[in-house]
């Protein structure tokens, strides 16, 4: 069972609403899009936030996860009496429809993901086999110390060659079919959580296979036992987690190694005098080379009348360029309507995932091009321009030609940005992050860390990560979360579009260190500035290290961290929390993070109150399994209260047994 070391938190959520102010169309705390949304208060157009308003009351049996739809017999709605009404027309019990629900949004985040990751697999292969002559090993050492974490020769051999074998392992990843483990996840585990996930019988030897494995268990008629179904679906977490490490790792050996670098967020980065392209979506194989185009073409957009070309991001895409080549961040998920409202954007290029199809219609009213580029993702109404890396920089400038055109048709009359810009700075990942740390002990740069947490200066590492959830106003919970974390002094990294509300929100400037960190937090960082003067931009007070994708970068810092303290992850002052979660992918994440063995907080509610066998499973046999559980909490406050107790018990325990240890001359202990 999971410990806090205020006993009277346990498993359920407090008594606060699950969804605020439900009539409330003002769905927003992010002050870029307060401000857009009275500049066009009198437009009439429709946004996210009227939809959610209009949505309300949203279905009791579906909020709880009671309501089947696998089979068309269907759709089942399970009551809690006793008799026929209590299971579905099959004969399926509460406990077999909630699992099956839940597993399947795990299936849902794995393909996701992993469809990200094969993009880059592609292109990778495309490279090696020389058709991508626009792309280029951009990072050799991360290619050489990737090659020998997956056991490829590196002596002697051309980074294309060792590469080659690199992007093998990658589509067999994919598609095997002998009995061997998922290579790109299990090169990088724990020895504890490589033995614990054999012993369980959810380590995954392919992704393909296990997403249709899963999905074929929950058909109708199959698989109805509620533990079988989620150890299905851990197996498909862990499989999405060796995705995100081929998307990551093979992400920074094509478009480099992220390190610390300034960039500005929220609306105000549109520029009125520019040609404004925002890059959206999920995948850095088009954007990168979309800015390189932009480069190429400013002569172009100045014959226009335009002063240049001004590429901004939003939700993950913008991610990836923010830390790679400092490109603004323009917004996040649920306010991406907003940068077409401005009516100063002249083209928004979308890729996959998380992109609303509202878009288009919103760009209806404006001059805005909304442009697709993969065959799996068509939005009715919006131009499609088939990207190919083969072709990559020829597609990107007529990409870029089409937002050029446009701004020929732009209507000043039409054009309102807000004045909200912040700074941030951005770019941390695990190799930043250690060479910071190296400045201080260059033989143990992790140390730097752990030793910070051992001695009390701070409390911990947070992951923060996740998704817009308008249940609740948009950003409020991940700012909350943030707020009673660092001034209580957790040491926070970020993804996704939780560090987009805290770039956008000003929370990634160092200015920000004195006024939210607590007195230990502070000391930390301001040690780890004055170790490293060269390092110009400062340091912020919670650390963006990438992307959805790129939350294998934290749990590769937290499995760091245990190897540095001699421990298995779920000993490690490490949690995770998803204030805002919503997509299918959020659920993956916090599925592996779980059994992974970290607390993980989610402040939004998922389908699972309908049973309350699965619910204790999530939340405490978990625990008891892999060293995780989940927290489910919808008031922020009383959620960063259960990740602070999670972190002090898990500090508390360890002093305890590295104390029983040096008093009896022996290893850790590994049981407890």
């Amino acid at each position: 069972m999971p410990r806090y070391r205020d006993l009277t938190h346990t498993a359920r959520p407090s008594d606060a609403p699950r969804v605020v102010d439900p009539k409330n169309p003002i769905r927003t705390t992010d002050p870029g899009a307060l401000q857009m949304l009275k500049l066009i208060e009198e437009r009439n157009i429709e946004t996210v936030y009227d939809r959610v308003v209009a949505q309300q009351p949203q279905c009791a049996f579906g909020y709880k996860g009671i309501c089947c739809r696998i089979c068309i017999a269907g759709p089942c709605r399970v009551k809690k009496e006793d008799g026929p009404g209590s299971r579905g027309i099959c004969g399926a019990s509460a406990f077999t429809i909630v699992s099956r629900n839940l597993v399947r949004y795990i299936a849902g985040g794995t393909a996701s993901h992993s469809e990200h990751a094969r993009h880059i697999l592609h292109t990778a292969h495309a490279l090696v086999e020389g058709h991508a002559d626009d792309y280029e090993i951009k990072s050799p050492a991360k290619l050489m110390k990737l090659a020998q974490d997956l056991g490829v020769a590196t002596l002697d051999r051309e980074e294309k060659e060792v590469l080659k074998d690199v992007v093998e392992i990658g589509y067999s990843d994919f598609g095997r079919y002998q009995d061997r483990p998922l290579a790109f996840l299990d090169a990088f585990l724990t020895e504890g959580r490589r033995r614990k996930f054999h012993h369980t019988n959810i380590m995954p030897r392919a992704i393909d296979g296990t997403v249709t494995e899963l999905l074929a268990q929950t058909a109708m008629g199959v698989d109805s036992d509620p533990v079988n179904i989620i150890f299905g679906g851990l197996k498909a977490a862990l499989a999405d987690l060796g995705g995100e490490y081929i998307g990551t790792t093979l992400s920074d050996v094509l478009f480099g190694i992220p390190e610390p670098i300034v960039s500005e967020a929220n609306l105000g980065v549109i520029n009125p005098k520019m040609v404004n392209i925002a890059v959206h979506g999920h995948n850095p194989v088009l954007s990168e080379m979309v800015v390189a185009a932009a480069r190429k073409m400013k002569a172009e957009a100045e014959k226009v009348g335009a002063e240049g070309i001004n590429i901004v991001g939003i939700c993950c895409t913008g991610n990836e360029l923010l830390m790679r080549e400092g490109v603004y961040l323009a917004t996040s998920s649920a306010s991406q309507e907003m940068a077409i409202m401005t009516g100063a954007l002249d083209a928004m290029v979308v890729d996959i995932q998380c992109i609303y199809p509202s878009v288009q219609t919103v760009a209806e009213c404006f001059h805005t091009k909304v442009v697709t580029t993969e065959a799996i993702m068509k939005i009715p109404g919006a131009q499609h321009i088939a990207f190919n890396t083969e072709t990559a920089m020829e597609d990107a400038k007529k990409l870029i030609a089409i937002a050029i055109e446009a701004y020929k048709h732009r209507d000043p009359k039409k054009v309102s940005i807000p004045s909200e810009r912040h700074k941030l700075v951005a770019g941390f990942s695990v190799e930043a992050l250690t060479e910071i740390f190296s400045k201080i002990n260059p033989d143990r740069p992790i140390s730097v860390l752990t030793d910070a947490i051992q001695s009390g200066q701070i409390k911990g590492v947070a992951l923060m990560a996740g998704c817009n959830n308008l249940k609740r106003l948009q950003d409020e919970s991940h700012i909350t979360v943030l707020k009673e974390l660092v001034k209580n002094d957790v040491f926070v990294i970020a993804t996704g579009c939780s560090s987009g509300a805290f770039a956008k929100f000003g929370l990634m400037s160092p200015l920000a260190v004195d006024t939210y960190a607590g007195e230990g937090l502070k000391s930390f960082i301001q040690t780890l500035e004055a170790a490293n003067p060269e390092l110009s931009t400062g340091l912020p007070l919670v650390f963006h290290v990438g992307s959805c994708v790129d939350n294998s970068r934290g749990i590769d810092l937290a499995m760091a961290m245990a190897n540095e303290l001699g421990v298995d992850v779920p000993k490690v002052p490490f949690v995770a929390s998803a204030p805002e979660a919503m997509h299918e992918k959020a659920v993956a994440i916090g599925s592996w993070a779980v059994t992974m063995g970290l607390p993980v907080h989610v402040g939004s509610m998922p389908p699972v109150e309908g049973s309350d066998l699965v619910y204790g499973v999530t939340t405490q046999i978990a625990h008891d399994v892999f060293g995780g559980n989940f927290i489910f909490e919808v008031d922020p406050v009383l959620g960063a209260q259960k990740l602070l107790n999670a972190l002090e018990y898990r500090t508390w325990k360890l002093k305890i047994h590295q104390k029983t240890a040096e008093k009896n001359s022996t290893a850790i202990a590994q049981g407890w």
